[in-house]
């Protein structure tokens, strides 16, 4: 009996603990390549808001908010405010959504992005880092560093592109509060959408 305790205290032990971003304290640092081969760390972009969208252009949550160019219309709008958007995709390798550079270039121009900059994270560091379960999931940094925001892009978890207009725009409103400078009233939400392809 005892030495199964043991053993079952030697595996709890050995397994790496996950450090998952806390709203409220300092955001986790990262580098990452961009779709253009650039080297992009958060720390390029201290002293200003950054939005962080994860994304999987094959999701249908996904998909209802760059369809109509609601996804684009945020991005233009926060960048607008001073803010830097960084879209991240953490699926891996032979996963759904995973893309290259080239790829995730195409897209881009297709679309109409208008994100700062799109992040491979093949290996999902940076996922894991922050906890980013869905696409889309979005998190909001304050300029000083600390994460204001954690959650759902909105408050209807639908793939409806319909339902984007009846929504509480959630990520919209912490992007706003913090250009602005103000405390985000909702600090964090449940995101929804399809899983990250870890």
């Amino acid at each position: 009996m005892m030495k199964m305790i043991l053993a079952a205290a030697a595996i709890t032990l050995s397994a790496p603990a996950a450090a998952v971003a806390v709203v409220g304290e300092a955001a986790p640092a990262f580098t990452a390549t961009d779709s253009n081969g650039r080297t992009v760390s958060l720390s390029d972009f201290r002293g200003k808001p950054v939005v962080l969208e994860w994304t999987n252009a094959d999701c249908p949550f996904v998909q209802k908010w760059y369809s109509g160019g609601d996804m684009q219309k945020l991005q233009a709008d926060a960048r607008k405010q001073g803010a830097v958007w960084l879209t991240i995709n953490s699926g891996a390798p032979g996963k759904q959504g995973h893309v290259d550079g080239k790829a995730a270039n195409a897209k881009m121009r297709a679309q109409g992005f208008q994100s700062t900059a799109y992040l491979l994270d093949a290996d999902g560091a940076i996922g894991r880092a922050y906890g980013a379960r869905t696409t889309p999931h979005m998190f909001v940094i304050a300029p000083d560093g600390r994460l204001a925001y954690a959650g759902g892009i909105d408050s209807i978890p639908s793939a409806n592109p319909a339902d984007i207009a009846k929504a509480e725009p959630l990520a919209r409103l912490a992007i706003m509060q913090v250009a602005d400078g103000k405390p985000v009233a909702t600090p964090t939400s449940r995101p929804y959408g399809c899983s990250v392809k870890y």
